[in-house]
C-alpha cells in the first residue's frame, strides 16, 4: 500500500524534537509522522476538480481529502 495520498500527495514527515535538561538541550531521537491514509470511493457525479480524475473510483485518500470529500458542492 503506497504511503502517499493519490489525491492531495500528502506524504510522511520527518520530526524531531529538543528537550531542555540541566540548561542543555538534550536532543531527542527524529520521528516520522505519517498521514492517516483509508480507502474511500469517490462518486461519479462530483463537481470538485481536486476529485474529477478519480470519478468512480476507489482511492486511498488521508482523512482531510475523506473529510472533504464529504462536504456538499456549492
Amino acid at each position: 500500500m503506497p504511503r502517499m495520498c493519490q489525491i492531495c500527495e500528502k506524504t510522511s514527515v520527518m520530526e524531531s524534537a529538543r528537550k531542555k535538561l540541566m540548561s542543555k538541550y538534550n536532543p531527542t531521537p527524529k520521528k516520522r509522522k505519517r498521514p492517516n491514509l483509508q480507502k474511500a470511493f469517490v462518486p461519479k457525479d462530483t463537481k470538485r476538480k481536486n476529485f474529477k480524475p478519480y470519478a468512480g473510483q476507489k482511492v486511498i485518500a488521508c482523512t482531510k481529502c475523506i473529510k472533504t470529500l464529504g462536504k456538499e458542492d456549492n
